[in-house]
């Protein structure tokens, strides 16, 4: 088994490696249930209270990898049985308290859920309101409070504590960026996934007689190493896809359209990201009207492909959640037919036994440079940039690249304020781009590192296909040059 930075995401793998393994040899209806104790052998449990409650995780993991609950809107889920772990009590009194004269906790608290018992303080949860006023008083630090991963790492406050105390999913706040997945530390929460689907498709191909494209995301370099792209790139013709395509190409169809659009508009904000794109729509739907209405790059290469044949199916594969929730919400108008992400391709590989590092290399048609670096904060607005100057025009690009919800709120805020100083603002959900996506098997620095090496690799060297042109002078301006040089 391939090495991974956690427990979670090798237990997560190996769901979805069984899981794969019996849709492949068409057995899963009859074998589903014996996946919780192939994968949980026992007879000592190794994580929870007994191996019957791990299993029970388990099979609610199954269920998840099999696409979860289809009433459900929502692409991420809660497993109820697997979240039990995290403090319940978010403020609590530490050892290092005094019990001083001053008691500026007990006169901070506006509900007065503190008092002093035997010289040292003590909080009524019952009236506590985690406003938090008496950590910030205390002398000594002795409050602190104590907020579970999954709420600390959510960059919109979509995930609180239900009233049975495990974690709720507000689904009218959650933008499907998949950050809680990879911060909680008991893997209680876990994104639904296509992969039963697209294995059906896989094997449909060859006797309906359509293609299926495998569209990769750039940020996939370095994610399968030792294997190289090429020998990944075989390794997804193996596993019956017909050809591999690299998302990068579509971006490059995105960056000369919005070119265009910024062009004509003046101020806009990217739509490549489907977190950010979804962070507008439900935290700041009057700033919607400034989003691009170019689409994404998944979706203009899967129109593309689709354009070219018809009943061809098209198959992302990313290191991104919302990219699941841009394809259930329906946005990616009939040109995708399944996304995955790096960590199931990782399990579809070893459900069919492929090392992909043995593998020979394979050619994988290329895009641009500034294609590729849409995978990395500030690509996006240097691909719209480029895509003007060799267009010939005279507008300036002020970006503004927003690495994270935080930075995208700001900058939207000040905007709407009239005190943004820039006209374009290329949204990214997750800090660093792509390629520090929430289900990338590796999550590194060196990620940006190897995008970097890629872009050098890039056979194309325009995003238009057109050598750079001067920008369009000033007619005024020539006028004048050209009476001063008569002189």
């Amino acid at each position: 088994m391939r090495q991974f930075e956690t427990k979670v995401q090798e237990l997560k793998h190996s769901v979805l490696r069984e899981t794969a393994r019996l849709a492949w040899e068409d057995k899963l209806t009859t074998g589903v249930l014996d996946i919780p104790e192939k994968i949980i052998p026992g007879p000592e449990p190794s994580t929870r209270c007994c191996i019957y409650k791990e299993r029970a995780i388990i099979g609610a993991r199954v269920k998840l990898a099999m696409g979860g609950d289809r009433s459900n809107p929502n692409v991420v889920e809660v497993l109820s049985v697997a979240c039990d772990e995290c403090p319940v009590t978010e403020i609590s009194v530490g050892p290092a308290c005094r019990g001083c004269l001053a008691t500026r906790c007990v006169h901070a608290c506006p509900k007065g859920a503190i008092t002093v018992v035997n010289h040292n303080a003590t909080i009524d949860h019952s009236q506590c309101i985690v406003c938090g006023k008496c950590v910030a008083a205390c002398p000594y630090g002795a409050i602190e409070k104590h907020q579970r991963p999954c709420e600390k790492g959510c960059p919109v406050d979509a995930i609180a504590m239900g009233e049975n105390k495990k974690a709720a999913i507000d689904i009218n706040k959650c933008i499907g960026c998949g950050a809680c997945t990879y911060q909680c530390p008991f893997g209680a929460i876990m994104d639904k996934s296509w992969i039963v689907d697209t294995i059906q498709m896989l094997r449909g191909s060859a006797t309906w007689g359509y293609k299926v494209y495998a569209v990769v995301a750039p940020a996939i370099v370095g994610q399968f190493a030792p294997a190289s792209l090429g020998q990944v790139v075989t390794g997804l013709k193996q596993l019956g896809f017909t050809e591999v395509v690299e998302v990068a190409q579509g971006a490059d169809m995105v960056a000369d359209q919005e070119a265009d659009e910024l062009a004509e508009k003046g101020v806009l904000t990217t739509s490549c990201c489907p977190g950010f794109v979804g962070y507008v729509k439900r935290h700041h739907p009057e700033m919607e009207q400034y989003v691009s209405h170019t689409p994404s790059p998944m979706v203009m290469i899967g129109l593309h492909l689709k354009e070219k044949e018809p009943n061809a199916k098209v198959v992302f594969i990313g290191p991104c959640v919302a990219k699941k929730t841009e394809f259930q919400l329906g946005r990616s108008r009939n040109s995708i037919d399944s996304v995955l992400t790096f960590e199931e391709l990782a399990a579809l590989f070893e459900a069919r036994e492929i090392e992909v590092s043995e593998l020979e290399e394979g050619a994988l048609e290329g895009a641009s440079p500034y294609g590729r670096g849409f995978a990395a904060s500030g690509g996006v607005a240097g691909a719209v940039t480029q895509a003007l100057k060799e267009k010939g025009s005279d507008f300036e690009v002020k970006p503004v690249a927003c690495s994270g919800i935080e930075e995208c709120k700001i900058a939207l805020l000040k905007l709407n304020r009239g005190l943004l100083d820039g006209n374009l603002i290329e949204g990214m959900a997750c800090v660093g781009g792509c390629i520090q996506g929430p289900s990338n098997i590796i999550r590194t620095p060196k990620n940006k590192q190897e995008l970097e090496e890629h872009k050098k690799t890039a056979q194309k060297t325009t995003v238009t296909g057109k050598a750079e042109k001067p920008a369009k002078k000033d007619k005024a301006a020539a006028k004048t040059k050209g009476k001063d040089e008569l002189v």
